[in-house]
């Protein structure tokens, strides 16, 4: 089969070559054959060295959102079957630790992450395991979905955190708005009445938080802050989304988090530095979240069934992935590349 492979830190260029098809050898393998892999930060992030810790070795097939159709099955599967549409969570789960019980699972002791610690989806086949599978309905298809899986379900979970907190009369700010971040504007929107503020740097991405339902669309820039507490009274916003976690946005999240209020951190590649005396004094929340459940994921399926979340897409042929990461790390893209293997 065809697949990008991965081999020198510092290259985004990934070299798209014939290797040997994965197949199953446990009783609960599944191979997926690939109809959408998106491309993500996260694949930048790899691409620079940043996980170089957690890789399995070189060459390796990057690929973290993932959607297809079940292609090979191990002898105990039954949930699925061959030719069934799903989308695959980000990790393979053990369902047996103290964190996949409690309903945890992205937190399992035993976890298998697609596109970071094994083979990913930049190829035309790919191995997972029945408990990462999520069906889709016949109106959603895997291209389409497949960004969801990584961007669609971290911003999910860090807006399921915050929901009791975004009651009517309420601001969220939303700190970048590329895939995650429009992910969870869609998310506040669908499941809160809280008014929304989205600060970024591009008119595009402006452009489109607006034709999503946001109330306020600002430039990020010197004036961000004061455009923010402009809108709110002076106040500041009871909940912020840092969707970058970088470039200045870690300290310009938190000076716009009013007192009391919760600061929430998705994005990352920066440093929190805060002063312990400003945490006292507003009594504010600093929270951190990574990708979502699994639980997280199916209901993010059934809110894109209803057409409650969906993101827009620029599609890729794999022989191509390389254009679509440089796109993506110039800025070029405005919601999530998808690359489309071509079998």
């Amino acid at each position: 089969m065809k697949a990008a492979r991965f081999s020198s830190a510092g290259d985004l260029a990934l070299t798209v070559e014939e290797i040997r098809e994965p197949t199953v050898s446990g009783p609960t393998d599944v191979v997926v054959r690939i109809g959408g892999a998106g491309v993500c930060r996260t694949d930048l992030h790899i691409l620079a060295g940043h996980w170089n810790d957690w890789i399995p070795g070189r060459p390796f097939v990057p690929g973290q959102e993932n959607a297809g159709w079940v292609h090979e099955v191990g002898s105990d599967v039954g949930s699925v079957t061959i030719g069934d549409p799903v989308i695959v969570h980000t990790f393979s789960t053990c369902g047996l630790c103290r964190a996949c019980r409690a309903g945890e699972d992205q937190h399992c002791e035993r976890q298998v992450a697609h596109g970071i610690t094994t083979d990913g989806g930049f190829a035309e086949l790919m191995l997972t395991s029945e408990r990462a599978l999520v069906k889709l309905g016949n109106s959603l298809e895997p291209s389409v979905a497949a960004p969801l899986a990584d961007a669609g379900v971290t911003a999910y979970h860090a807006v399921d955190k915050a929901v009791s907190k975004l009651r009517p009369g309420t601001t969220a700010v939303l700190l970048g708005v590329g895939g995650v971040g429009l992910s969870g504007l869609q998310c506040v929107r669908a499941r809160s009445a809280a008014r929304t503020i989205v600060v970024d740097p591009r008119p595009g991405a402006r452009s489109l938080a607006s034709e999503h339902g946001a109330d306020h669309a600002i430039d990020a820039g010197e004036d961000q802050l004061a455009r923010v507490l402009e809108l709110t009274g002076g106040r500041g916003a009871e909940v912020v989304f840092d969707f970058v976690g970088d470039l200045g946005s870690t300290e310009a999240g938190i000076a716009m988090t009013r007192r009391p209020g919760t600061y929430y951190c998705v994005g990352c590649g920066g440093t929190i530095t805060v002063p312990t005396m400003e945490l006292i004094v507003k009594e504010i929340e600093l929270i951190g979240n990574t990708a979502g459940t699994y639980n997280d994921l199916a209901d993010l399926m059934n809110m894109a069934e209803e057409g409650r979340i969906s993101l827009p897409t620029t599609s890729y042929p794999l022989e191509h992935i390389s254009e679509a990461l440089a796109d993506l790390a110039d800025g070029k893209l405005e919601g999530r590349a998808v690359i489309a293997p071509s079998n």
